[in-house]
């Protein structure tokens, strides 16, 4: 398979922009060699510069549930378009949005509307320290919730570890405020509130992981998260950027059962387009600016192109309900990629929920970030670079979840299979 004009691409990226990319999960750091550049995408496929097909199980990092150029989501960008970008003043189409979102999510009962999942992530944290008038923030390690200074932290081994900066510019002040606990662990949480319990703003939390590959909030952690802050008077953010519209119409929160009193969504609810929201119950959401005095803003916030975007997508995904068919593709492809490393003797583990799956490299299950991190990213990228030569594009590291969508058939997911398969059978992934 020839990438030629990918290379060629590539060196001239890295003339212009740092690392040749502008995103660094695209530049294939944990996977090593160099990025496809795509001229084109159609329903579960992708097109590169140099005419080779893959299918794709990136669908730009989630957002793309109902496959690429869905036609009723163009059709509606292009009529949006056709009436002005942006005005930089209200529409109806924001109402919309917010009513469909409303709706769905248990949780929601106001919104705001921002540009990004990191906007509205770091919107939703300052609102939780304006609501309660504390400075701590809650986040676990694994978890990723955008680049927000506050927020890139790693975790130290301990139960409850005020943070340290996690890159260079982030300064340890920017965070004091935070602090780390392991993802999955009920304990470590109903330790950090029985210290700290009076000066916690808020928790956020990803019910479902994806930045260190697919790893579900267990029952009994979700739980511990919601009974704590309850009973501390803090806030529960529930980050759904990924699992949002994804692994149930009313994401996580409507499939496990569990109700934040706020939650952060992007990806599917822009459509495709850059779009995020946070919103939550009413009494906390009317502290933001101009209702109160929590202040937040943007000029191209609700833009009307990717209103009109996240609106024809809701609608579809409410009025088509592709969620029992994708849960069985998805199981198909787990079950399938359980075998194949079972029958090669690769230690494996799957991690599955809804449209969202990674095959771990791990001969133990994955639950945290500290066995996700003992994973053989080796063997992965072994693992990715085969599937990239028979057509099937993963993401480019093993701390990502794979994503399904609408468009992909029972027959790829075979196909994708029997691609593993061959991978498996052909004794590199033995080495």
């Amino acid at each position: 398979m020839s990438r030629d004009l990918s290379r060629a691409a590539f060196a001239r990226a890295k003339t212009l922009l740092p690392g040749g990319v502008n995103s660094p999960a695209r530049a294939f750091g944990g996977v090593g060699g160099e990025p496809v550049f795509f001229r084109r995408a159609e329903g579960p496929f992708l097109f590169d510069l140099d005419g080779n097909r893959y299918l794709d199980y990136v669908l730009s990092w989630g957002p793309m549930i109902l496959g690429h150029a869905h036609p009723e989501v163009i059709a509606a960008v292009e009529d949006a378009a056709r009436k002005g970008t942006s005005f930089g003043a209200p529409t109806e189409a924001e109402s919309e949005l917010a009513e469909l979102i409303i709706d769905a999510v248990p949780s929601v009962e106001k919104v705001r509307l921002v540009n990004s999942g990191t906007e509205a992530a770091m919107s939703a944290v300052r609102l939780a320290r304006g609501f309660t008038g504390r400075p701590l923030i809650v986040k676990f390690a694994g978890n990723y919730h955008g680049h927000v200074d506050s927020l890139l932290v790693a975790a130290g081994s301990s139960a409850a570890t005020l943070g340290v900066p996690n890159s260079p510019g982030v300064t340890e002040g920017a965070v004091r405020d935070t602090l780390l606990l392991r993802y999955n662990d009920p304990a470590g949480v109903e330790e950090a509130f029985q210290r700290y319990g009076s000066r916690i703003a808020g928790v956020i939390v990803e019910p479902v992981a994806g930045n260190m590959g697919c790893v579900v909030g267990r029952p009994e952690f979700l739980s511990a998260l919601r009974g704590q802050t309850e009973r501390h008077g803090a806030v529960l953010i529930f980050d759904e950027v990924m699992s949002g519209f994804r692994v149930a119409y009313g994401g996580a929160q409507a499939r496990f059962g569990v109700t934040p009193d706020l939650t952060v969504l992007g990806k599917i609810v822009g459509g495709g387009l850059p779009l995020g929201v946070y919103g939550g119950r009413r009494e906390i959401m009317d502290h933001v600016l101009p209702a109160g005095k929590v202040f937040q803003a943007g000029t191209l916030s609700g833009n009307p192109l990717a209103t009109a975007a996240g609106i024809a997508t809701l609608k579809i995904l409410r009025d088509t309900d592709p969620y029992p068919a994708l849960e069985r593709i998805s199981q198909r492809l787990a079950s399938g990629l359980e075998a194949a490393a079972a029958a090669a003797g690769v230690p494996h583990h799957v991690g599955v929920c809804g449209a969202m799956l990674t095959l771990f490299f791990s001969p133990r299950p994955v639950t945290d970030w500290d066995s996700a991190a003992a994973c053989d990213v080796k063997r992965f990228a072994r693992y990715f670079w085969g599937l990239i030569e028979r057509g099937v594009y993963l993401p480019c590291s093993q701390f990502e979840a794979l994503f399904l969508s609408a468009a992909h058939t029972t027959a790829q997911i075979d196909a994708t299979l029997a691609a593993a398969g061959e991978v498996f059978r052909d004794g590199a992934l033995c080495e």
